[in-house]
C-alpha cells in the first residue's frame, strides 16, 4: 500500500517506521520530516483491519494529537487530506475527521481539550510536540484507550529542556520495557533532502543552545543562568560536624481530597532531602524521590528518618501534609521512630525566588556540598536546568526548604561557667 500511495521515506524515517516496538519516542531536529512520517504512519495504521496481535480494529480510531486543535489543523490537516485522498471516503472538515474506504477513521485532536479525547477506543496515536502537553494527557487519558487491542503510539517532537518528554525518551532509551518501547534521536541534517548549506546559514546567528536543541535534537536547557556546573561540589564527607535535617516537598495531586485512596494522579515527584548543617555550611547526604501514593510516601519519610535520625523533619504545609499525618502516626508506632515534625511554608515567596535565596549564595561560596550517590545525576540536571519552567525542580525545591529549619537552629551547650544546661542560638552559617 505504501508503494501505491507513493510514500517516500528517507533512511532515518524508514528506521522508525519499520521498528516493531509498540511505543516509539522520537526526538528530532526541525525539518527532519517528523510530520511526514506521522502522516504515513497514521494512514498505514488506519488501513489495518487487524493488528499484529490478532485484534479486530474495525471500530477503533487513529488519533493525531497536537498541543492545541488549531495547531493540529495547521500542521497536519491539508497535507493529510492530500496524502489520503486516493483512499478517502468522507471528510468532516470542522471536526477534523477523515474516514477511509475501509470505514476506519483518523481524527485530529488538541491536548488542550481533554474532554474530546475520552470515550473512544484507539488502535494508534501520534502525539506531536509532547513536551508542550500535560503529562497526564498520555498517562491518564490516551494510554488506557489503547489497552484492549494493545495499540501503539508514536511520540514526535523537538526537545524542549528536560521535562516529561525527556523522561519518556530516557525511559525508552534505557529499555525499561524493551519489547514495548524504543527511542530515536536524529538531527535535522539526517534528512538527506535538506540543503546542509541552507541550515548552516539559517543557524549562523542563533545562540548555540538554541541550535543544539532545535536542529541537533539535544535535550539541552535554556536554564543554567543561576547554577553552573562548577558550583556543584561533590565531597564524601561534611567539612564540619553538624546536625542532620530533613525536608519534604510532597507531590501534587489532581484531587487532594481523594489522595488517601491512592487512586489519584500524581503530578510530580515527592522529594525528601537529608542535609547535614554545620558551621562550615550544608552537606547534602541524599535526596530521595519517587511517585508514591500517600501511604507509601509516609513510609518512605519515616524510613529515611529512621536511617538518618534528623534533628528536625520539615514537611510543606497544606492539604497534602494533613493527608500524610495519619499515615505518619500509624507508621511511627510500627517502626518505633518519632521524628520532631515542623511545618514548612512558602509564605509569599515564589518558588523560584525561594530556591535562589536558599541555594545560590551557598553554592557560590562553596558552603553547599553534595555527597556521592544515585541521586546526584538527577539533582545536577535540575540545578543546571533551573529556572526552565518546562523542567522538573522537585529535588531542589525540597532542598531549599532546609533553609527554613536550619538557618538558626538551637544548640544545647554546657555553659563554661557552670554545670547547668543552657540553650544558645547557633547560626548555621556563621557558627556564632
Amino acid at each position: 500500500m505504501a508503494t501505491e500511495l507513493n510514500f517516500n521515506l528517507h533512511p532515518a524515517q524508514q528506521a522508525i517506521f519499520t521498528s516493531d516496538s509498540r511505543f516509539k519516542v522520537v526526538g528530532a531536529g526541525r525539518r527532519f520530516g517528523k510530520s511526514y512520517l506521522a502522516r504515513v504512519k497514521l494512514i498505514c495504521k488506519a488501513l489495518e483491519e487487524t493488528n499484529e496481535f490478532g485484534y479486530d480494529l474495525s471500530d477503533k480510531a487513529c488519533y493525531y494529537i497536537a498541543p492545541t486543535f488549531n495547531q493540529a489543523k495547521d500542521i497536519m490537516w491539508q497535507s493529510l487530506k492530500q496524502m489520503a485522498a486516493p483512499i478517502t471516503k468522507k471528510v468532516r472538515e470542522n471536526e477534523g475527521i477523515i474516514t477511509l474506504l475501509n470505514d476506519r477513521t483518523i481524527h485530529l485532536k488538541g491536548s488542550d481539550r481533554p474532554e474530546s479525547l475520552r470515550g473512544v477506543g484507539l488502535s494508534y496515536v501520534v502525539m506531536d510536540e509532547y513536551a508542550f502537553m500535560k503529562e497526564e494527557v498520555w498517562t491518564s487519558i490516551i494510554r488506557p484507550t489503547l489497552a484492549d487491542v494493545r495499540g501503539g503510539a508514536l511520540f514526535i517532537g523537538t526537545p524542549n529542556g528536560k521535562n516529561h518528554f525527556y523522561d519518556l525518551f530516557i525511559n525508552a532509551q534505557e529499555g525499561l520495557d524493551a519489547e514495548d518501547w524504543e527511542a530515536f534521536t536524529f538531527k535535522s541534517l539526517d534528512n538527506p533532502f535538506l540543503d546542509a548549506k541552507e541550515i548552516m546559514m539559517a543557524t549562523k546567528d542563533m545562540p548555540l543552545e538554541y541550535v543544539r536543541q532545535e536542529f541537533e535534537a539535544n535535550f539541552a536547557s535554556f536554564g543554567g543562568t543561576v547554577f553552573k556546573s562548577d558550583m556543584i561540589e561533590v565531597e564524601e564527607k561534611s567539612r564540619g560536624e553538624g546536625d542532620l535535617y530533613m525536608s519534604v516537598d510532597p507531590a501534587g495531586y489532581e484531587d487532594v481530597k481523594g489522595i488517601a485512596s491512592g487512586k489519584t494522579k500524581r503530578l510530580d515527584e515527592t522529594a525528601i532531602s537529608i542535609v547535614e548543617v554545620s558551621d562550615k555550611g550544608w552537606h547534602v547526604k541524599d535526596v530521595i524521590t519517587g511517585r508514591w501514593n500517600v501511604r507509601e510516601t509516609a513510609l518512605r519519610i519515616l524510613r529515611a528518618a529512621q536511617k538518618y535520625k534528623p534533628r528536625l523533619l520539615g514537611i510543606e504545609k497544606g492539604a497534602l501534609k494533613n493527608a500524610l499525618m495519619p499515615y505518619l502516626h500509624d507508621n511511627m508506632r510500627r517502626l518505633n521512630v518519632y521524628p520532631y515534625i515542623v511545618e514548612l511554608s512558602h509564605g509569599n515567596q515564589k518558588k523560584a525566588d525561594r530556591i535562589v535565596w536558599a541555594l545560590q549564595g551557598r553554592m557560590e561560596q562553596g558552603r553547599l556540598t553534595f555527597a556521592p550517590g544515585d541521586y546526584l545525576k538527577k539533582i545536577t540536571e535540575q540545578l543546571l536546568d533551573f529556572p526552565n519552567p518546562m523542567s522538573h525542580d522537585d529535588m531542589i525545591d525540597s532542598l531549599a526548604y532546609i533553609d527554613q529549619i536550619a538557618v538558626t537552629p538551637y544548640d544545647m551547650r554546657l555553659s563554661e561557667n557552670n554545670d547547668t544546661e543552657e540553650w544558645e542560638p547557633l547560626d548555621s552559617i556563621s557558627g556564632m
